[in-house]
C-alpha cells in the first residue's frame, strides 16, 4: 500500500507503508532513547499518528536537519525495519549504491524521504494547510 504526505489536495508519495514505518522506527530507535516521540514529538506523534499543524512545520524542519545529519553517519545495516519487532529485517538486499541511512530511505524516483518531506512542508507553510500521512 502506497503511503505519502497529503497537504490539502497535494500528495507527495514516499513508498510502501512498511518502508515508511521503517523510516520512523529507525529515527526513534537511534535518537529517542526514552521511547517513541520523546525527542521529536511533533514529527513522531503528531505527523506519524495524526496530522502536523502547519504552524508547527518550522519546528519539524529543524528536527529534520538534525535527523538527516545524524542518519548520514549511520550504515544502511543499522536500519530498523520495525521498532516493535527488532527481529524483522528488510525484505531486500541493500544496494551498494546505498551508503548511509539518508539515501537508504528514498522514493521510487530516487528522491530521499527528506527531500519529499521538506517539499511537502514547504507547501503546507505556503498554503497554511496541515500535513498528514495518507495511505492510497
Amino acid at each position: 500500500m502506497a503511503v505519502g504526505l497529503l497537504v490539502d489536495c497535494f500528495y507527495f508519495e514516499l513508498g510502501h507503508s512498511d518502508f515508511v514505518h521503517s523510516f520512523f522506527s529507525t529515527i526513534s530507535y537511534h535518537f529517542e532513547k526514552e521511547g517513541w516521540g520523546t525527542k521529536y514529538p511533533l514529527m513522531m506523534n503528531e505527523l506519524y499518528h495524526d496530522k502536523l499543524n502547519w504552524n508547527d512545520v518550522s519546528v519539524v524542519k529543524a528536527n529534520l536537519i538534525e535527523i538527516e545529519q545524524e542518519l548520514s553517519k549511520l550504515s544502511p545495516k543499522q536500519v530498523i525495519w520495525d521498532i516493535d519487532d527488532l527481529s524483522q529485517k528488510p525484505p531486500w538486499e541493500i544496494s551498494s549504491k546505498v551508503t548511509n541511512l539518508v539515501n537508504y530511505f528514498a522514493t521510487a524516483d530516487g528522491k530521499t524521504f527528506f527531500e519529499v518531506i521538506r517539499t511537502a512542508m514547504d507547501v503546507a507553510e505556503e498554503d497554511k494547510c496541515d500535513l498528514k500521512i495518507h495511505k492510497l
